[in-house]
């Protein structure tokens, strides 16, 4: 505790003390009594104080927690102030019949509700407002049975004796439950909690003995404020500031039990209990033959009209109950869908894998023979033959290296696994490609004109699976043009914005192609293979199909942040410049 909680302390003990000395060495005086009721309301406003700050910096249901107990020491402080009036300044002894005893008997049931709340057990905003309506219900029972029992006696018919009676005997239950309930709290927690709950059980069993002690007193003459009967009732009312300043508890812990159901349902339970209770109190009210009529017909119309008012916070209660049970069953039906939906897409990877597996099988096994044929074809074509034995030969060799090219394809299709990510020269890539392609150039006699930008910055990506990309869009293009009578084909390298960009450009086709589009030439798998491969590098490509017949395809791909090594390497000239291929 910090140095002005110690002070604070410090006097609510100190008041402590001086009151019990006066008790024991004062006789019994309107002096006496005045200062001693006049300490007791000092100590209920330090403790009402002393718990507001505690209120102040929680949040939730812990904030509610402290406001209930400020709240009740708020009543018992109401209380003792209209107690001190009458003694001090009145100088009249307090009447029997006094309507202010039921805020004395309400100061209890704020504190009740703290206890149900349990703040530290950690709880869902559905339970906790469930909770609380079941608790509403039993605080109205509880106010339903003070209303039917002792104010009778108090407007209906006035009876004194009657009237301390039944006051004493449900204000002792009312304590009892208290107790009863801070003793659960008690079992229930731990830490921190476990000792703010021993402290409350504590204060209160001090003050439930004060009361039993102060009406053993009253009944045989010798009870007044101030004497030592009223130890126990200021111990208790200095306790609720040491509990104040000294608690650490601000918030559920996790040291706390969990949460359980049983509290809940047995909750739910004694507010039924609560409900069905009211006509055997209906009926209790007319079969006692001692009791005036007039009494009698309170009770039945007081029990009428709690019955209509618990009716309307049941009926609250289950349309709560039926919105959540809705929601659940939505909830569920959701699920129940989702979990269909992945095990179609379980089922579905599974198929998935299998035909990838199978494909990457037999890719491997088609590579052997379409190697040994594309090595044969070459040979067979550097033979000599005739021209048109040359131009078959040519032929066959082209579309050895599409299947080849095809067949790559399916193998990084079979591969579908992340491949570590670095710095790439898209130039260097381009210019890679061509290089490898060459062969298939040659034979086709197409003419590969290049203008690679200078300083073009660098992306990030794997090379291979680039590389692969670039070759598949080379060797469509050099197919395209090939069936299709084109003899030039442009490829170029640009910025544009925060991407990198390789177009490719064939000259203008011929009509019927421009009939059938692009778009769809060449390996379809392989172009799948590309957008895949571009995908996961999040580039994108393009195909547009111009009006002269030409086509132009498009590879964009971010490009890094400049660095500045990555300045000078633009500033060095580039090594492959606008340079065609004879």
């Amino acid at each position: 505790m910090i140095k002005n909680s110690h002070l604070w302390l410090g006097a609510s003990v100190s008041m402590l003390g001086i009151l019990i000395i006066a008790a024991l060495i004062l006789p019994r005086s309107f002096e006496l009594s005045a200062f001693s009721d006049v300490i007791q309301c000092l100590l209920l406003i330090s403790g009402t104080a002393a718990f507001i700050p505690l209120a102040l910096r929680s949040h939730g249901r812990i904030r509610l927690f402290w406001s209930l107990i400020a709240l009740s020491c708020g009543f018992w402080l109401i209380y003792q102030l209209f107690w001190t009036y009458t003694e001090v300044l009145l100088r009249r002894d307090v009447p029997d019949l006094c309507t202010w005893d039921v805020v004395l008997f309400l100061h209890i049931v704020p504190l009740m509700a703290a206890l149900a709340l349990r703040p530290h057990v950690p709880r869902d905003e559905y339970a906790a407002r469930v909770g609380r309506l079941d608790f509403a219900l039993l605080i109205v029972w509880w106010l339903y049975i003070y209303v039917l029992i002792v104010m009778p006696w108090q407007y209906v018919v006035p009876d004194i004796p009657a009237y301390n009676r039944d006051l004493n005997g449900v204000y002792s239950v009312e304590k009892m439950v208290l107790l009863a309930g801070l003793i659960a709290c008690w079992i229930m927690s731990k830490g921190e909690w476990k000792k703010l709950y021993a402290g409350l059980f504590a204060a209160m069993l001090c003050y439930s003995a004060s009361s039993a002690v102060a009406n053993w007193a009253i009944a045989r003459k010798g009870y007044y404020s101030g004497s030592l009967y009223d130890i126990p009732l200021v111990t208790a009312m200095a306790g609720l500031t040491w509990i104040a300043l000294s608690t650490k508890v601000e918030s559920a812990t996790a040291d706390a039990r969990p949460a359980s159901t049983v509290y809940g349902v047995w909750v739910a339970r004694c507010s039924m209990i609560a409900v069905f209770s009211l006509p055997l109190f209906a009926a209790w009210s007319l079969s006692n033959p001692l009791v005036p009529p007039r009494i009698r017909a309170f009770r039945v119309v007081l029990t009428f009209t709690a019955a209509f008012v618990m009716g309307l916070m049941v009926f609250r209660r289950q349309r709560m109950l039926d919105r959540e049970l809705i929601r659940l069953l939505q909830r569920s039906q959701d699920s129940f869908d989702s979990l269909d939906r992945l095990q179609a897409q379980i089922l579905q990877s599974e198929k998935l894998a299998s035909v990838t597996q199978l494909v990457g099988g037999a890719a491997h096994e088609l590579n052997n023979p379409i190697t040994a044929m594309l090595g044969y074809s070459d040979l067979l074509w550097n033979t000599t033959l005739t021209t048109e034995q040359q131009r078959l030969a040519s032929k066959i060799g082209q579309y050895v290296r599409r299947t080849k090219s095809l067949v790559a394809s399916l193998i990084s299709f079979a591969r579908q696994a992340p491949t570590p990510k670095s710095p790439v020269d898209l130039n260097t890539l381009a210019r890679t490609a061509v290089k490898l392609t060459e062969p298939q150039r040659e034979n086709s006699g197409v003419e590969i004109r290049t203008q690679f930008a200078s300083g073009l910055p660098k992306i990030m990506g794997d090379s291979n699976q680039l590389l692969q990309v670039c070759l598949q869009l080379l060797a469509n293009s050099l197919h395209m043009l090939t069936e299709h009578g084109g003899r030039v084909l442009n490829i170029s390298s640009e910025p544009d914005g925060v991407y990198c960009v390789l177009q490719i450009l064939t000259e203008p086709l011929s009509a019927a192609e421009g009939e059938h589009g692009t778009a769809h030439r060449g390996s379809s798998l392989g172009l799948s293979a590309c957008h895949g491969i571009l995908q996961e590098h999040h580039g994108r490509i393009s195909s547009e199909q111009r009006a002269d017949g030409s086509v132009l395809m498009r590879v964009e791909l971010p490009a890094m942040l400049p660095t500045p090594s990555a300045a000078r390497d633009a500033a060095a000239p580039g090594l492959w410049q606008s340079q065609p291929f004879a």
